[in-house]
């Protein structure tokens, strides 16, 4: 259809049914869902009546290729017009092939192969009847408490930028129209959802615009300037305003500042939740200020539907305004070209085709080696094929290493670490035990394990978090392992026997009881599907880790939130001239985390060069390089992550320490040394102002390369204007 067609369908819908394109329901309600609209709980005291789902404009959480065919054909039955339904889903990190978690991903440093992960995830979604993912979660992350910190890709803005584009090209393609194979993307949530008080969730967010504009911002701008086609609000206030209902957020700056005109949705029941926060008395007042604030499908709660036609009645809302969000959603539903093709890509006989095919668990093998992080390796690792190896731990024979948002994966069917290590030794070397429970343990438990390990060259513990323990509403005030695998640890330890920790978990931790008493420590995260196959090319060497932090691990849960980009403070602590006493710091611990951004080791080893500038300034017209020649100073062949940060030495406000600005892989073999050279421009030094303007100053920077964030080479140069 074309706009004129599109306006034609809007003049012959009534009110009821402009409304009702504005609602968005959960699969029970469809009567052709496996549940046949019979709702039960919550659900059933929503007072939603038959005309409601009829005239509804989209579906969430269908699951499956023949229900969404069934869903569709009944509703475009039932519905006047036949206009169709928009079916969503959250895709997060995977649909049945689940890839590590997207904090993992983006451990990767792998733009591409984070881009092909969400390609397969929208080729198995779409081929299932799903039209929309409500990803990527974009929000800018410092603090490990919140327990969505493992939907993100970390604490720095640029680098959560780049991510924030690859999941979009790789969800939405380059012609999302006539590629059936990719589904739109929803990037979430808007805004600042990541900075919530104490790390909990759903709290309050309170900081000024500047610091909203120069950090937490720019990944949702990312996202909308790859072609993002929807945009999520997020259920925190921005400046004591929840966002769902926030006018200034929404209006003037999404859409008139950003000109973004795709679909804003809500998250489930954001719209009447603006009743507890304070702002709206009741339901009516709730749906007044979304639809003011230009939200245009209210998921889940009964604000539009019971109230936006009396308050259009009473003159309170134009009603060009549900016209206008109407509009929007059309023209989605014409991109994706369901007016002419309902089901569009769905198919019941492909699906079995596609989704969890070889080639799709492969990627999903690569990619959960690539995002591991080898943290520490006191010449325990690589393991040898015939080491006698006790394997113990929780997750030792445990299929919950998919992580939080993986509703259609199967820990039936992921690759535990046992599975993982019989690929690789014969079964004979490989003796098990659980040790203990996740958050809970046995004397007998204890007893059991001790022995297994009495036997063994070495020990391979498998620790980490319940999958609930992270993810939406999965926070936590005190971020070490569960007690009981802090004592299975402790308890293995008197052994005196090597010791190797894989670590299974949605955020950074407070490592204490682990990192100091075992000689290695691989941090998996949630690895996905294939994660124990993954695991056990990185053990035994097949694999060279190669990860790098993207969130920096606390030293503590009392520095939170820690992170890499802060500012210096008047008395730093590490000032040629800082007193003893009278500077920023702590009594009783470092200021530094316990691990930074940026770090990761390797089997091998590289060495940098000093940092050689083309030139001692630059200008607004004249970009200058930076090289460095790394080379590699071990013995097998790696992969280094080459680092490049500046800092602003005086500026109109305070400045980062340090901010990242590119970074690049290289692939060394032994010996081999290669130059890589980074391009710095006036662009790229810019920052927002006191008035908010952005632009950059001339004056004196630093150009700092590397293997981390605290592991740099620097050099001085000019910006000269």
């Amino acid at each position: 259809m074309d706009t004129q067609n599109l306006l034609s369908l809007l003049k012959e819908m009534t009110l009821d049914e402009k409304i009702g394109q504005l609602m968005q329901l959960a699969g029970p309600f469809f009567k052709g869902s496996k549940d046949k609209g019979q709702i039960t709980g919550p659900m059933a005291e929503m007072g939603i009546t038959d005309e409601i789902v009829q005239n509804s404009g989209s579906v969430l959480g269908i699951s499956g290729a023949k229900e969404a065919i069934e869903v569709q054909e009944v509703h475009l039955k039932a519905n006047r017009l036949g206009i169709p339904l928009l079916i969503m889903a959250d895709i997060i990190h995977g649909f049945k092939t689940i890839f590590p978690v997207p904090l993992a991903i983006s451990c990767s440093w792998d733009l591409e192969l984070a881009e092909q992960s969400v390609e397969i995830a929208a080729k198995e979604a779409a081929v299932s009847g799903v039209h929309v993912t409500f990803a990527p979660m974009v929000d800018l992350v410092r603090d490990p408490r919140w327990g969505r910190v493992m939907e993100s890709a970390g604490e720095d803005p640029y680098l959560n930028s780049e991510f924030a584009r690859a999941f979009v090209r790789g969800f939405q393609g380059k012609d999302l129209t006539n590629d059936k194979t990719r589904v739109a993307a929803c990037v979430k949530h808007f805004a600042a959802y990541g900075a919530p008080e104490g790390g909990r969730d759903y709290n309050t967010v309170n900081m000024s615009e500047r610091q909203m504009r120069e950090s937490y911002l720019p990944a949702y701008k990312a996202a909308l300037d790859e072609g993002c086609e929807m945009v999520m609000t997020a259920f925190n206030t921005v400046d004591g305003i929840p966002a769902t209902g926030n006018k200034k957020l929404m209006r003037n700056l999404l859409r008139d500042e950003w000109s973004f005109d795709g679909v804003l949705i809500s998250d489930w029941g954001a719209v009447k939740e603006m009743i507890p926060h304070g702002i709206a008395e009741d339901e009516s007042e709730a749906a007044f200020k979304a639809i003011q604030a230009g939200v245009d499908i209210e998921m889940m709660t009964t604000c539009y539907v019971n109230h936006l036609k009396q308050l259009v009645a009473a003159k309170e809302v134009d009603e060009t305004l549900i016209d206008e969000a109407v509009l929007r959603i059309l023209k989605l539903k014409d991109k994706l070209g369901l007016f002419e093709e309902p089901h569009r890509g769905t198919d019941v006989n492909k699906e079995e085709e596609i989704i969890m095919s070889e080639e799709h668990r492969q990627l999903a093998r690569t990619l959960a080696a690539k995002s591991a992080v080898l943290l520490k390796n006191d010449g325990v690792l690589p393991l040898q094929k015939d080491q006698k190896i006790a394997l113990i731990g929780p997750f030792a024979k445990n299929g919950d290493i998919l992580g939080p948002w993986s509703w259609m994966g199967s820990k039936e069917t992921a690759i535990q670490v046992y599975e993982g290590l019989t690929m690789k030794t014969h079964p004979a070397n490989l003796t098990v035990a659980e040790g203990c429970g996740i958050d809970t343990g046995t004397k007998e438990q204890l007893e059991e394990a001790v022995k297994v390990a009495q036997h063994a060259d070495i020990i391979v513990l498998a620790l980490g978090e319940h999958s609930d323990m992270s993810g939406e509403a999965g926070c936590r005030a005190h971020i070490r392992l569960p007690e009981s695998q802090l004592q299975l640890v402790a308890a293995l330890t008197q052994l005196q026997k090597p010791i190797v920790s894989v670590l299974f978990n949605g955020r950074p931790l407070d490592l204490h009881g682990v990192i100091d008493q075992t000689d290695a420590v691989l941090e998996a995260w949630f690895p996905g599907t294939e994660g124990g196959a993954a695991i056990a090319d990185l053990l035994y060497g097949d694999v060279n880790p190669s990860g790098k932090l993207t969130m920096s691990f606390p030293f503590s849960v009392g520095q939170v939130p820690v992170y890499y980009n802060c500012f210096n403070t008047g008395r730093p602590k590490d000032a040629p001239d800082a007193q003893e006493r009278y500077v920023s710091q702590y009594l009783d611990i470092p200021n530094e985390p316990l691990l930074p951004f940026g770090f990761g080791l390797s089997y091998t080893s590289f060495s940098y060069s000093d940092v050689e500038l083309s030139e001692s300034y630059l200008t607004e017209e004249q970009p200058l390089t930076v090289t460095v020649q790394v080379t590699n100073t071990g013995s097998i062949a790696g992969e280094e992550i080459v680092q490049l940060y500046i800092q602003d030495v005086a500026a109109e406000v305070v400045r980062p320490l340090k901010e990242l600005k590119g970074f690049q892989r290289v692939s060394l073999t032994p010996g081999e040394s290669k130059k890589v050279t980074f391009t710095i421009s006036e662009e790229q030094l810019r920052y927002h102002h006191a008035d908010l303007q952005f632009h950059s100053d001339r004056g004196n920077f630093i150009a700092y390369v590397g293997s981390a964030s605290n592991n740099v080479k620097a050099h001085a140069f000019k910006l000269v204007k």
